[in-house]
């Protein structure tokens, strides 16, 4: 039998940081006196993406964009710890994921912010790599973060069976394209119809997710 790795995602997998998230793209609209004119609906639905990415989305012009992730990235350090909270399940999740399999972060978040919030909820424990957006080229969908996630933890698809675990089709797309199992968790952004399309498995939540691995 071969041996698992479980790679999670984090935002609206293992962690809620809808607050801090949204709170501080409004932030960045107001003080950099920006018109928006979406709502809070429209920021949750683009939660995944790159910063700069997620911007010029919700309607900022592209030769702005960098000034408004500079100025999201200053609010957002000094808030992120105080507004972040673990989802319910997910101690459990890791717990039960760490008796069955190696595992590792890959997010969108730059590891810079990723590290401090994983210490301070004391699950930094559990994970052998943290592949966040400066660790990579191309961020998810491409398949570049889980690749160099099983590049740091030297592990191959003939050797391992790898999963990932996320709540949204970006997750999900770059675990087909770097051949591993994709699973969907609904406790994050993404919708049952959406994550369908691009996972064989959905399930609520992450310790849900790591069930279904234990009982493959």
């Amino acid at each position: 039998m071969k041996k698992k790795v479980i790679l999670f995602d984090l935002d609206g997998t293992l962690i809620d940081s809808t607050k801090a998230i949204v709170g501080t793209f409004n932030h960045s609209f107001e003080k950099l006196k920006f018109d928006f004119k979406g709502d809070d609906e429209d920021i949750k639905n683009e939660i995944g993406y790159p910063l700069d990415v997620m911007y010029e989305t919700l309607g900022v012009p592209k030769d702005k964009v960098w000034d408004f992730v500079d100025e999201y990235k200053q609010r957002y350090r000094t808030i992120s710890l105080e507004q972040t909270t673990l989802l319910p399940d997910a101690i459990n999740s890791l717990k039960l994921a760490s008796t069955i399999a190696r595992l590792g972060i890959v997010t969108t978040k730059t590891t810079q912010y990723t590290i401090p919030l994983l210490e301070d909820m004391d699950i930094m424990k559990y994970f052998e790599c943290i592949v966040g957006r400066q660790e990579v080229q191309n961020p998810k969908p491409h398949p570049e973060p889980v690749l160099k996630a099983m590049e740091m933890m030297d592990v191959t698809n003939s050797n391992f069976d790898i999963y990932m675990i996320g709540d949204t089709k970006l997750d999900l797309i770059a675990a087909k394209e770097a051949g591993v199992t994709g699973i969907g968790v609904l406790c994050g952004y993404g919708k049952r119809e959406e994550l369908k399309q691009y996972a064989s498995v959905v399930v609520s939540n992450s310790v849900e997710a790591v069930k279904s691995i234990s009982n493959h």
